[in-house]
């Protein structure tokens, strides 16, 4: 069955991580080898310190194999303290971009070179997240996001986040346990358990993880190096323990049972992220929207600012923001044509009396400013000046949403409602053996909530 036709898809990716224990090679091989023979596709996350190791070794086998495969990225280095969410935790929006292009763009080059194609998705290491990455992304033309984690989610759906199509945060992670025999009747009794769920509310998606390391190794490569903050120098790196013969072929036999008994059910199909990107393609994008349409989604918008779905297409606080202000520079009669999804402020807005009444004559002149800001930056401002006061986005959508419905100018409280679906910052959010004990990122997190202005669910077309 096709990816379009089946209802239920399954997408089947590999943090491809380990650069230490050399029979993670064989394990990656073994893998993408039964996969083709299995006309299956699997997305293969991969490190690019792990590249350049299987280049370096001499295993162009492996890379062969690989390339029948969808091809991912996973960092530079995985677990090299600062990871991520560490060295973007004190830093803002777009120095954090920057930073994180600084240190991991070397590695999407190396995956770029040596496989030959441009990496599909993204998704970090561990729970080291940070909002700063899907900057980055855009700047790689680089669609999905695709990881497990707490820090954002949308009811345990697929969703646009950052302006990507982002697999986080599921309702259905299902996967067989490589251990005993008893593990793949438990598993499949658990997939049958979200197939039937997502069949009742017309189809959706099952994320399947695993680490190739996990077949052959007794601990993970990082835990043994890098763990409660290590970070010993490369000289005094430690190979992780490796499985015995026996226990290895148990795990292969665990993972090739269950991926059988899959492709046995008529409306189920295994994807990767870019059939994913097809699938749930962001369908307001270049969408022209007439001036009919505008007051429509102008009257939606009320004191709780959030997603709009509208005639089988979504719409982010963001889209609406960015929608609104250029309809209004237009003079509210023209239509407007969306772009890609603006990111979210940079900044919390200031902290001061806000001012409580405006006119049409400020009110257009800061409708073009605004217009301004959005073709220059990409982003939506932390603060709207009505002259020498600023107000806040939402109480700046909110009015503009109210002079294009009435010609009426008024200034009134908004939220963004979406920013619930972001975590609030709490020592469990960052749980991963590999953070220092303790580790938040109070300030990482606030700006990932201002973009939940990017906000909205992944829909599938027909």
């Amino acid at each position: 069955m096709s990816a379009a036709e089946a209802r239920v898809r399954v997408i089947l990716w590999f943090d491809t991580e380990d650069y230490l224990l050399r029979a993670d090679d064989d394990a990656i091989l073994r893998l993408a080898t039964f996969l083709t023979r299995e006309a299956i596709r699997g997305v293969f996350k991969m490190v690019g310190e792990k590249a350049r190791v299987l280049l370096r070794r001499g295993r162009r086998d492996v890379i062969a194999a690989l390339k029948r495969h969808e091809i991912g990225y996973h960092t530079d280095f995985h677990s090299v303290h600062p990871t991520p969410a560490e060295y973007l935790s004190a830093l803002g929006w777009d120095e954090g971009v920057e930073e994180f292009l600084r240190r991991e763009g070397p590695g999407y080059e190396d995956v770029r070179r040596i496989f030959g194609v441009r990496p599909a998705c993204y998704g970090q290491p561990g729970n080291s997240w940070g909002p700063q990455a899907f900057g980055a992304m855009r700047r790689w033309k680089m669609p999905v996001y695709m990881d497990s984690g707490w820090h954002v989610g949308l009811d345990g759906r697929p969703h646009h986040y950052g302006g990507a199509l982002t697999f986080f945060r599921l309702a259905h992670e299902v996967r067989v346990e490589l251990g005993g025999p008893g593990d793949v009747a438990e598993a499949l009794a658990r997939f049958a358990g979200a197939r039937q769920a997502l069949l009742r509310e017309g189809g959706g998606v099952v994320s399947t993880v695993y680490h190739p390391n996990e077949f052959v190794m007794t601990e993970f490569w990082d835990v043994v190096n890098f763990a409660r903050g290590a970070n010993p120098p490369r000289s005094r790196w430690k190979p992780p323990g490796q499985k015995t013969r026996a226990a290895t072929a148990a795990a292969f036999a665990n993972f090739e049972a269950y991926i059988r008994q899959l492709k046995t059910y008529p409306d189920v199909a295994f994807i990767t992220t870019g059939d994913a990107a097809w699938l749930y393609r962001d369908r307001a994008v270049g969408r022209r929207f007439a001036s009919a349409e505008l007051r429509e989604i102008a009257r939606a918008v009320g004191p709780r600012i959030g997603f709009q779905r509208r005639d089988g297409l979504a719409l982010a606080p963001a889209d609406v923001f960015a929608l609104l202000t250029e309809a209004a520079a237009r003079g509210g009669r023209a239509a407007v044509t969306m772009g890609p999804t603006p990111f979210g402020p940079a900044e919390a807005p200031p902290v001061g009396p806000a001012p409580k009444r405006t006119d049409a004559s400020q009110l257009t002149r800061t409708v073009a400013d605004v217009a301004s800001f959005l073709r220059r930056h990409g982003r939506l401002p932390s603060a709207v000046w009505l002259g020498s006061a600023a107000i806040t986005p939402e109480v700046y959508l909110r009015a503009v949403a109210l002079w294009l419905r009435t010609r009426r100018v008024a200034l009134r409280p908004a939220r963004l409602a979406t920013a619930r679906y972001v975590a609030t910052d709490e020592p469990r959010l960052w749980r991963w053996p590999i953070h220092r004990p303790g580790f938040t990122a109070p300030a990482m997190m606030a700006l990932a909530k201002r973009q939940a202005w990017t906000l909205k669910p992944a829909l599938l077309g027909t």
